[in-house]
């Protein structure tokens, strides 16, 4: 990197990478402690709690918009290290992909100390205590457990710091990714509190603040480190500008739907103009706008002028610093809009129901609810129908350059795809949280069905034929990041016969049996954690089982067999020992939702068993014949070979097997004589 004060190759004055990032957060801290200030009482008088303090209100919203600028910092650099820029040939990271390594590092760490530090300033807030004088260490930690978002907040320092323990000594590109991943569970805890998981329609407001985060940090931080990047002068610019670009750009649209349905369930249009929460709203729009256009301007300038000149860096770090100005204004706009009370709900007397689930029901689940009373599911739904598209879209790319896929096989994909939608967005989903039956239902068509159909579709081998391979020489792309996470250490794990059983088989028990559900069934992050475990852990257990991808670890078809009669029955006993329970799972909340058209609970639990032991009917019959299609194909491919092989050597093989029989013949004649 330059010194400070020189001219970089590409004309633009040299800047301390540190001196940016830093700017960028005390900028989103001044404006969340100025925008918060406009609020404070009218969020005193909205509580009626006494004032906490001018630590507590003008250090919360600081450190709070300075932690979330550190998070997607340290998002942003580990998907830079990962994805943006390509490791040396042995593995290892190279220098820039380094720095951005040790960059991420370092914001997680300061993510961690300002998450930690939200804790007593949130127990401070809440209850209207000053910090200073009044709340000791022992108070805060005994009230922290009490106040969701002040949990919410020890969680996330404790993924923080894990997060920056394991990424301190990594030196290799394989551990980028899964520090990636891990920065972005980071982010979760708060999404799952606030404004967004409480009254109506949290369900829709949850799920779209979690798309909201994740994208935003992805997008933000992905900018930053493009940014500096670029401001250290390191190899490999254009690239990471190209494969950002793309990134921002799915971003910004996921960003600006998840946002405004967001903002739609906590205001309507005629209130944005009349409220300061909506003014707030439409401040951030108006940033997104403005992102929107600088990132238009980066693709037809920045991104172009390092295509033409791979020195040419000035066009792509003006405006990228500009963008990043206005980011840190967006975030500083978003914590200030945490602390400003909502306009009162439309409905100001919500059912049970409303407040606990997020909506009302119609009354006991029919045919014709079940089948015509939608409420899509922003995470699944969506899930689901991006999946049929890109699917789509690759065998497409495969026709359009003369390659043939099977038909079965895209029948087998969509019907996957449909069965996810319609376990999570029809009235199956609708009912899901009131009911057990119809969380079990749910529980069958994720973990048993879609599964089986998801990989008869064999999704890795057409992405592998679809996607483009790098040159020689060329850095590597996503083919050869799939190739490298079929083939690595975990995925071989993973598809051990005994762990992809124990993970598929386990669950039903542990999650039933083991109290996780009966602590966690009036979550809506739980049902969604849950969701995500059954169709992950049946997924993995027939990709192994039946799956037409290739595995870390093949196996015969005798021992796939093995598998499916050794799992199949411990399942069954599953849904029979759940219809003998004498104690119902969930009952405590199941009460509190006072459905007068659902009061036998323990009969409804025991037809959720019932279905839990006839669901796996169903699967085994697919299975098999799946397995019996396969051997056959396995025992034609044989014998293709062979047949192959005596028409090169003229039934060499026959021939001696002829000739080996022919002298045992003579030797038993001559001992016979």
């Amino acid at each position: 990197m330059t010194s400070p004060g020189r001219l970089a190759p590409s004309g633009v004055r040299s800047v301390p990478v540190w001196t940016v990032l830093s700017g960028v957060a005390l900028l989103a801290g001044v404006a969340a402690v100025a925008l918060s200030a406009l609020s404070v009482a009218d969020a005193l008088t909205a509580t009626g709690l006494p004032d906490p303090g001018p630590v507590t209100t003008y250090g919360l919203p600081f450190v709070r918009a300075v932690g979330e600028i550190a998070a997607v910092t340290a998002t942003g650099f580990f998907l830079f290290a990962a994805f943006m820029v390509p490791p040396q040939s042995s593995g290892v990271l190279d220098a820039g992909g380094y720095r951005a390594l040790r960059t991420a590092t370092v914001a997680s760490g300061v993510w961690a100390v300002c998450a930690a530090l939200m804790v007593p300033l949130t127990v401070s807030d809440v209850s209207g205590q000053p910090l200073s004088t009044r709340l000791s260490l022992t108070d805060i930690w005994a009230v922290a457990g009490l106040v969701d978002i002040a949990s919410a907040w020890r969680w996330t320092a404790l993924f923080a710091v894990a997060v920056t323990v394991v990424s301190a000594p990594v030196l290799r590109w394989s551990w980028t990714p899964v520090l990636f991943a891990g920065s972005l569970v980071t982010l979760l805890p708060l999404a799952l509190t606030g404004h967004s998981a409480t009254g109506g329609s949290h369900d829709i407001a949850t799920n779209s603040l979690l798309v909201h985060l994740v994208v935003g940090a992805v997008w933000a931080g992905g900018l930053l480190a493009l940014l500096v990047h670029a401001l250290r002068g390191a190899e490999h610019a254009h690239l990471a500008a190209r494969r950002f670009s793309a990134v921002a750009l799915w971003c910004f649209v996921a960003m600006a739907l998840s946002g405004v349905i967001n903002a739609l369930v906590r205001v309507s249009p005629g209130e944005l103009l009349n409220s300061r929460y909506g003014l707030l709203i439409v401040a951030k729009v108006a940033a997104l706008g403005v992102l929107g256009f600088l990132g238009w301007r980066q693709r037809r300038r920045g991104v172009a002028a390092l295509r033409d000149d791979p020195g040419g860096r000035g066009p792509l770090i003006r405006l990228a610093l500009v963008e990043a100005l206005v980011f840190g204004l967006t975030f500083g706009v978003a914590v200030a809009l945490g602390r400003t009370p909502p306009p009162p709900p439309r409905d100001l007397n919500p059912s049970i129901p409303t407040v606990e689930i997020g909506y009302d029901l119609a009354g006991p689940p029919t045919l014709g609810r079940v089948l015509f009373d939608w409420r899509f599911d922003l995470l699944f739904g969506t899930a689901a129908i991006v999946f049929a598209i890109v699917y789509l879209v690759a065998v497409r790319k495969l026709r359009r350059r003369g390659d043939a896929w099977p038909v079965g096989r895209i029948v087998a994909w969509l019907l996957g795809c449909l069965v996810l939608l319609v376990a999570t967005s029809s009235g199956i989903g609708r009912y899901m949280p009131a009911m057990f039956s119809m969380h079990m239902v749910a529980h069958m068509l994720l973990s048993m069905l879609a599964p089986i159909l998801l990989v008869l579709g064999a999704p890795v081998t057409l992405a592998l034929r679809a996607l483009p391979a790098a040159g020689r020489g060329d850095p590597p792309g996503p083919r050869e990041w799939l190739l490298a996470a079929l083939h690595s250490r975990v995925s071989r794990v993973l598809t051990n016969p005994f762990v992809a059983t124990g993970l598929f088989v386990v669950g039903f028990y542990g999650l039933y049996f083991g109290g996780i559900f009966d602590a966690a069934v009036d979550s809506h992050g739980a049902h969604v954690a849950m969701n995500l475990h059954f169709l992950l852990s049946g997924y993995l257990f027939y990709w192994v089982v039946i799956g037409v991808d290739p595995t870390p670890r093949p196996i015969p078809p005798i021992a796939k067999l093995a598998m499916v009669f050794a799992s199949l029955p411990l399942h069954a006993f599953f849904g029979v020992v759940l219809m003998g329970t004498k104690s119902v799972i969930g009952e405590s909340f199941y009460r509190s939702l006072q459905l007068d058209w659902h009061t036998d609970l323990l009969g409804d639990q025991r037809l959720g068993g019932g279905i839990a032991w006839a669901a796996g009917e169903v699967p085994l019959v697919v299975v098999l014949i799946a397995l019996f299609v396969q051997w056959r194909r396995s025992d034609q491919r044989t014998a293709k070979r062979l047949d192959r092989a005596a028409d090169r050597d003229d039934d060499a093989d026959l021939a001696a097997y002829n000739r080996m029989l022919a002298e045992l013949a003579r030797r038993e004649s001559q001992r016979g004589g």
